[in-house]
């Protein structure tokens, strides 16, 4: 039969329906027969981008985008001994992080976020990369006597965080009335909310805010992260698309070789990360159980 003659003859509308079949049969072999993004861009000789904020001393654009931060220096040391070098990092805010994760505007996520069941529904998280406490930066001297979110409740004083973190659900938790949070950008708003009154105690990381105070030259204070309860220390992650469970499962069998080592320990000295801050046994599915 000539099937070309066959084709010509057909109705438009016959014909219509039938290319239509045969592009969604084709759909999967289109995308190389793999639902793993990430595995099918480094197939295609395309880089892995790398997304983070400016969160100093967690990971931040040096020199040319540069990506600096232990959380980077952890992610590019693990790609590295996987055989992956080609990387492009994308420098985005800290709330774009999980939308551009998902719009795939890049496919790791490495601003080193904390493992909360909320962002589990949206994203897959790396097994843990250390555990870290919560603290404020608070005018110097502290005047208030702020020392946890129960103290910000109690006193009624303005809180400053920032958009996605962590401290907006925990102020939340400890019942913070919400006209008292407010939400900024980034940890630079923070401080600049703080030193101009608008808030007086700024929520974030131990060492966030130990870094925002030697920026303050003087004008704020950290506050002890122990004062806070024990639910408020978090495990961090490294962040992937719910489809890249190849290359995460390929990612994590790495990570529990690196994590630890003297090569590891000896590359995020610079940025405060010590032995202290190790995850320990904990998995990340029992971070998430712990948390709901």
């Amino acid at each position: 039969m000539d099937i070309s003659r066959l084709i010509r003859r057909m109705p438009a509308v016959l014909l219509v329906l039938l290319i239509s079949s045969a592009a969604v049969f084709a759909g999967p072999q289109a995308e190389g027969g793999s639902q793993d993004v990430l595995m099918q861009r480094i197939e295609d000789g395309k880089t892995i981008r790398i997304g983070f904020a400016n969160e100093v001393p967690w990971a931040y654009p040096g020199d040319n985008q540069d990506p600096l931060g232990f959380v980077n220096q952890i992610t590019l040391d693990i790609l590295e001994s996987m055989g992956y070098t080609n990387i492009e990092p994308v420098v985005t805010e800290w709330g774009g992080l999980i939308p551009g994760l998902k719009a795939n505007r890049f496919d790791i996520i490495t601003g080193g976020m904390y493992i909360l069941p909320s962002r589990a529904e949206n994203i897959n998280f790396s097994e843990p990369i250390g555990v870290f406490g919560e603290s404020f930066i608070v005018p110097a001297g502290n005047p208030e006597g702020i020392e946890s979110y129960d103290d910000i409740r109690e006193s009624g004083v303005t809180m400053v965080t920032g958009s996605g973190y962590s401290s907006v659900e925990h102020a939340k938790t400890v019942g913070i009335p919400d006209e008292n949070v407010i939400t900024v950008p980034g940890n630079s708003e923070i401080l600049a909310a703080v030193r101009s009154g608008r808030a007086y105690a700024g929520a974030g990381t131990y060492f966030s805010s130990l870094y925002l105070a030697e920026e303050s030259n003087g004008d704020v204070e950290v506050t002890d992260p122990r004062k806070n309860p024990d639910w408020t220390f978090n495990w961090a992650g490294i962040g992937f698309r719910k489809s890249d469970t190849e290359f995460l499962q390929a990612f994590n069998e790495a990570l529990a070789e690196y994590m630890g080592s003297p090569e590891m320990m000896e590359n995020v000295a610079e940025y405060g990360y010590t032995e202290s801050q190790l995850p320990g046994d904990i998995t990340t599915e029992e971070v998430v159980q712990r948390l709901e």
